[in-house]
């Protein structure tokens, strides 16, 4: 293969695997070890943690890798920053990395916030000089100059953190690899986080980054790589991905959920109150028909969410409902939600602050796709927490 240019990351057809998970120390299984070792030697089960994964990401991309524990993401940020190696395949990465895979990743805890600047800078084969030049802008980043002389044992997890992210992100690697660190520290420290990751994309630097948080994904990655049983379930532009992701969440959550709770949802129909396209910014009327085996006082919820279990939004109804079959119908006032696919969620508890035993559990019971205008691409580095639409009219004088 051809010289790559600093920046670019080159990964084909990985595969890894790990030594199986001991069991517990059974007589039978011990004896069943025992009779396959006689018969044909000596041998270690192995279980894959990737599958023939490739992808590519030019110098300057951005690259988020999303997926649930265990999919593969962590272990393939380490191969291709050479923590551990593929069992198979070809991963290439050229120029120095900058790799935050952990909240401790490169620090150690005996030596003072300064010596570890000093010793993560030496690592990545910075001179001495360079890195006093950039001393002042680390510290001031993370926030820590009443404690950069303090040994790191001494600091919160936070503090390591904060003073992770801003040595791999202040000493200008070729490569930035973040693995899910950020949800540690506070909002504002994020929110500076995901700034200063759109500043090193624009001078240059690959961005590969790992987060369950799909917002700051967005935000941050042109493309994104959905792993999911140790292969590449899509990969695309990132909203795409994600929309994937989100749907294949709720049809998990719905298997997961189904059977639970006393009362049982028979049907459940959104449509528009004007009979109309079901679009945004218009009243839409959700009816839902249920079976209950008794008469209930409790409070009854209903939620839309984009996927996940987080709403973008909740109404609420406390009363009484009757034994049997019957219908809650709730009409959703001037629904300020751009175009997309979203999930109804209703949940029922008892009055008591909606505490206690859930008599319907939280859990979708369909989708709908919804028409209206497309969401806005919020400012670079700027996470939008939930995507609803506000319309406006603007005004230059």
């Amino acid at each position: 293969m051809p010289t790559l240019p600093d920046g670019q990351i080159h990964v084909e057809e990985v595969w890894k695997k790990f030594r199986a998970d001991k069991t517990v120390p059974k007589f039978y299984d011990q004896m069943k070890r025992f009779g396959k070792s006689i018969g044909t030697g000596a041998r270690h089960d192995f279980r894959w943690v990737l599958k023939d994964v490739s992808l590519d990401v030019p110098p300057g991309g951005t690259l988020g890798l999303i997926g649930i524990n265990g999919s593969g993401k962590t272990t393939l940020l380490k191969i291709i920053s050479q923590v551990t190696y593929q069992s198979a395949g070809i991963c290439t990465v050229q120029g120095r990395i900058g790799a935050l895979l952990s909240v401790t990743s490169g620090i150690h805890p005996e030596l003072t916030g300064k010596e570890n600047i000093f010793l993560y800078g030496a690592v990545m084969g910075m001179g001495r000089q360079v890195i006093k030049d950039r001393y002042d802008e680390i510290v001031e980043f993370a926030g820590l100059a009443d404690a950069v002389n303090r040994q790191v044992k001494f600091y919160s997890l936070g503090m390591q953190m904060r003073l992770g992210f801003s040595i791999a992100a202040f000493l200008e690697p070729d490569v930035l690899l973040v693995d899910e660190v950020l949800s540690v520290g506070d909002a504002n420290f994020q929110q500076k986080c995901l700034k200063r990751i759109g500043e090193i994309v624009r001078s240059g630097t690959t961005l590969l980054y790992v987060s369950h948080d799909l917002s700051s994904v967005e935000a941050s990655c042109e493309k994104a790589v959905w792993l999911a049983d140790a292969v590449v379930q899509a990969s695309g532009p990132t909203r795409e991905v994600v929309a994937k992701y989100r749907a294949a969440v709720e049809q998990n959550a719905a298997l997961v959920t189904s059977t639970e709770g006393v009362v049982e949802v028979l049907k459940c129909e959104i449509a528009a109150a004007d009979g109309g396209q079901v679009r945004s910014e218009t009243d839409l009327d959700v009816r839902l028909t249920l079976n209950s085996p008794k008469p209930l006082d409790a409070n009854f919820f209903i939620g839309v969410s984009q996927g996940s279990a987080f709403p973008m939004f909740i109404v609420r109804h406390s009363g009484s409902f009757p034994a049997g079959e019957f219908e809650v119908s709730c009409r959703l006032r001037h629904v300020p939600l751009p175009k997309g696919r979203y999930s109804v969620w209703p949940a029922m508890s008892g009055h008591a602050g909606g505490k206690g035993k859930p008599l319907l559990p939280w859990r979708p019971v369909m989708s709908f796709d919804l028409m209206g205008p497309e969401p806005w691409n919020p400012p670079e580095g700027v996470m939008v927490m939930s995507p609803v639409f506000v319309g406006a009219d603007w005004q230059v004088n």
